[in-house]
């Protein structure tokens, strides 16, 4: 794996990265909010490792931005000394994915680590799933109950991101700017994916998995899970 650790205190950073380096793994630092958010919007990592008081951009608004502004869906793992409830269910409204509250042990950190990465693969390595339908970024094989679907460029680009949000609800904004950066086309270009998404996916007699959240934006999900 490849994990990004956003820690501002130098002495738990090189604890975490020593013992996931030891154990074979790939490790970048951040240490504060704004450089981490660089690294985790311009390069490919498998597990966020977050701090939630950090200088600069705390961890709350750094799970914010990068789900509802840069639309990523790297699993997050928040690591705090904030214990209470109210503080736990922020980190998950933000965009949290898993809760660890210091001081921790590294082993129950690595059992989190795995199990975020196991659930964001949703099956073998480069494989994306919800339901039924599966989605290799590998091959850009993708199909549904072994129903094979053929999709066009940008209706893949927007179903990859969408799994990849792991079932969030994503704002038509975070959308937009992920399928096209600062160039947004005029017309409304989104909807016409979503449309053409919906048609390939969502079959007759299947269980609708492309949702519109009214006010929102789509979801894909299956809602009865």
């Amino acid at each position: 794996m490849r994990l990004l650790i956003v820690e501002d205190s130098a002495d738990i950073a090189a604890n975490l990265g020593a013992f996931f380096e030891g154990r074979g793994h790939a490790v970048d630092f951040a240490e504060d909010g704004l450089a981490g958010l660089q690294l985790a919007t311009t390069l490919e990592f498998d597990v966020i490792l977050l701090d939630i008081m950090l200088p600069g951009l705390d961890g709350l608004e750094f799970a914010r931005q990068l789900r509802e502004v840069e639309a990523v869906g790297t699993p997050i793992l928040m690591l705090t000394a904030r214990d209470t409830l109210d503080d736990r269910l922020a980190g998950f409204r933000a965009g949290g994915d898993d809760y660890l509250v210091k001081p921790f042990s590294l082993l129950e950190v690595e059992a989190r680590v795995h199990s975020l990465f196991k659930r964001a693969r949703g099956g073998p390595q480069g494989v994306l799933q919800v339901a039924d339908l599966r989605f290799d970024t590998r091959t850009l094989e993708l199909e549904r109950g072994g129903r094979g679907i053929q999709l066009k460029p940008m209706a893949r680009r927007l179903l990859e991101i969408l799994l990849r949000a792991h079932g969030r609800a994503m704002s038509r904004e975070a959308l937009e700017h992920a399928m096209w950066g600062e160039d947004v086309p005029e017309v409304d270009a989104l909807r016409v994916h979503v449309h053409a998404l919906r048609h390939a996916i969502d079959g007759p007699g299947e269980k609708a998995l492309l949702h519109t959240i009214r006010g929102v934006g789509y979801r894909l999900a299956d809602l009865d899970t």
